[in-house]
């Protein structure tokens, strides 16, 4: 799942890859007192296969708002589907579609500074790179699938800037989108780990370091995420609210609750939001930071009434208007893992 990250037709879209071999777009609609997602858009891509992954091309801050609006999915006969989106109404069409992989084509995604281009990855152990106005033919091949994180320059795909070994294959990358040196990955048996990749981009340092590294006992972490929300820390007590508006949303609505809370849903609430193991790495955890952080990642406590969670003493954003005064010492982070069926949400400071 992905959300678009422009409006559509007036509505934020949710993005669905799903078993049925389907895109299907659910538009975001305000009702009284609430929100609900509703069918918009849905497309086929192949009889017998999986829908696998789905990216959007709007993914750059400045992006020309006549650009068409295009999809890039993978599925699990290990083919890539470019799609294009109406953006004034449902309804999406084929662009092309080409045999990407050998296996399973576990993601796409679009190069957001040049959206013609789009990588793909598979169960063949390869990362592809392709030029969509010629599809079928890979701009590069590497092979990728071998427990490393790996920087690249674009303009040079023959040889890494950086290469750092996790100890776990490596699922899910995501840069922080405040950060912007920030890369955090999902490493299955090695837990999750946030890299301070700003010396190899800056300096093309060929390592980059780990700021921390937490590995969940008993687990795979196959899925890794930022919020969108920036935090910094009040110098009083209370909570405080300050979400503004935003492309796409109502300026006039009001919020249910001025403390602001983040409702999480998980199979089994309790163990989602504390500690498995000790921060010393007893029973199986691995706990490693660095830049002298004291407490530099916490489950959020559970609030008993409903599995509501409140985020006191800090304030909370959501909109670049308020960026630059901003100090970001604050991070919420997801993590989604294999066998213990367990949603967790982190707060991380980073000071």
């Amino acid at each position: 799942m992905k959300w678009c990250p422009i409006a559509v037709a007036g509505h934020a879209l949710l993005g669905v890859a799903d078993a049925s071999g389907s895109i299907e777009l659910l538009r975001l609609v305000r009702s009284e007192n609430s929100y609900a997602l509703q069918p918009f858009s849905r497309f086929a891509l192949e009889k017998q296969c999986l829908a696998l992954s789905l990216d959007w091309s709007a993914g750059r801050a400045g992006r020309a708002s006549d650009q068409p609006l295009k999809i890039i999915s993978s599925d699990s006969n290990g083919q890539l589907h470019l799609l294009q989106a109406y953006q004034a109404g449902p309804g999406m069409q084929a662009v092309g579609t080409w045999q990407a992989h050998h296996f399973e084509a576990w993601a796409a995604a679009f190069d957001y500074w040049q959206t013609e281009v789009v990588y793909s990855g598979g169960d063949d152990g390869l990362l592809k790179g392709w030029d969509t106005r010629t599809p079928g033919t890979s701009v590069f091949t590497s092979r990728s699938y071998d427990e490393h994180v790996l920087l690249w320059d674009t303009r040079s795909m023959k040889q890494p800037l950086a290469d750092v070994p996790v100890q776990g294959g490596v699922w899910r990358l995501k840069w922080h989108p405040f950060h912007t040196h920030l890369l955090l990955a999902a490493c299955m048996h090695g837990g999750f780990t946030i890299f301070n990749c700003q010396k190899a981009i800056e300096e093309n340092q060929d390592v980059f370091p780990v700021t921390l590294s937490y590995t969940l006992p008993n687990s795979l972490v196959y899925g890794v995420d930022w919020s969108w929300l920036y935090f910094h820390h009040l110098p009083q007590t209370h909570p405080s609210f300050c979400l503004g508006s935003s492309p796409g949303s109502d300026p006039g609505a009001k919020t249910a609750d001025p403390a602001y809370t983040l409702k999480v849903a998980a199979q089994s609430p309790a163990p989602c939001f504390e500690h498995q193991a000790d921060a010393d790495g007893e029973g199986g955890t691995k706990h490693q930071s660095g830049g002298g952080l004291k407490t530099p990642l916490q489950p959020f406590a559970e609030d008993k009434n409903g599995g509501r969670l409140h985020a006191s003493g800090i304030k909370i954003c959501d909109c670049d208007q308020y960026l630059e005064a901003a100090t970001f010492d604050v991070s919420l982070l997801a993590t989604c893992s294999f066998y213990d069926h367990v949603l967790h949400l982190w707060k991380w400071e980073n000071s």
